[in-house]
């Protein structure tokens, strides 16, 4: 059997890859482009955010001694969620003599709990501005959290790849390479433009 010569080879291989990581990437392309789109035009898809909803409740005063040291931030965490409908990561644990301010976040999703000091009495702020707003978040990868951090850069990665691979390719097409090359560099030049001139 006769081996295809080098230059054939990898040809071959480097069409392979291009076909198959587009197509494993072709979802989160497609995904990023709408969620581009609508982030870009945030006001007319996620409208007015909704009015927050405003809690209270009593945390048992022994969640909150008088030595910070010897504070459970876990347990007063699991405490608010246990009483209220509360998701997301906390954001931040801010601890003051007379009080405690909680943040969770999420995608389109935050809750601010402020814990009176030492009685335990709260009051807690909560907004969900929609699915829309989820998507936009997710789509800048702002309060999702380490696992999504990761599917944002494999997608990125993904689709570097697949442009690499695919103006390579190109480059293989005798009789479109020139005019692809001299089109794909006029695009860039007038992305540079756009932005030299839109920039005060």
């Amino acid at each position: 059997m006769t081996l295809a010569p080098p230059r054939r080879r990898f040809a071959f291989w480097l069409r392979w890859i291009h076909v198959y990581v587009s197509m494993i990437g072709f979802l989160a392309l497609l995904g990023f482009a709408v969620t581009g789109l609508t982030l870009n035009h945030a006001e007319a898809f996620e409208g007015e955010p909704p009015e927050p909803t405003e809690l209270s409740g009593q945390l048992d005063e022994t969640l909150l001694p008088d030595d910070d040291a010897l504070l459970d931030r876990l347990a007063i965490v699991e405490a608010l969620r246990g009483a209220h409908p509360i998701h997301g990561a906390v954001h931040d644990f801010i601890v003051d003599p007379d009080q405690l301010v909680i943040v969770f976040k999420a995608p389109g999703y935050s809750a601010d709990a402020v814990i009176g000091r030492p009685l335990g009495d709260y009051t807690m702020t909560t907004q969900a501005r929609g699915a829309w707003a989820v998507l936009d978040d997710l789509h800048k990868g702002r309060d999702a959290g380490p696992a999504w951090s990761i599917v944002v850069d494999a997608s990125a990665a993904l689709m570097a790849l697949t442009s690499l691979t695919g103006i390579w390719l190109l480059l293989y097409v005798k009789k479109r390479r020139g005019p692809a090359l001299w089109a794909g560099l006029a695009g860039a030049l007038t992305l540079v433009a756009v932005w030299w001139l839109s920039v005060p």
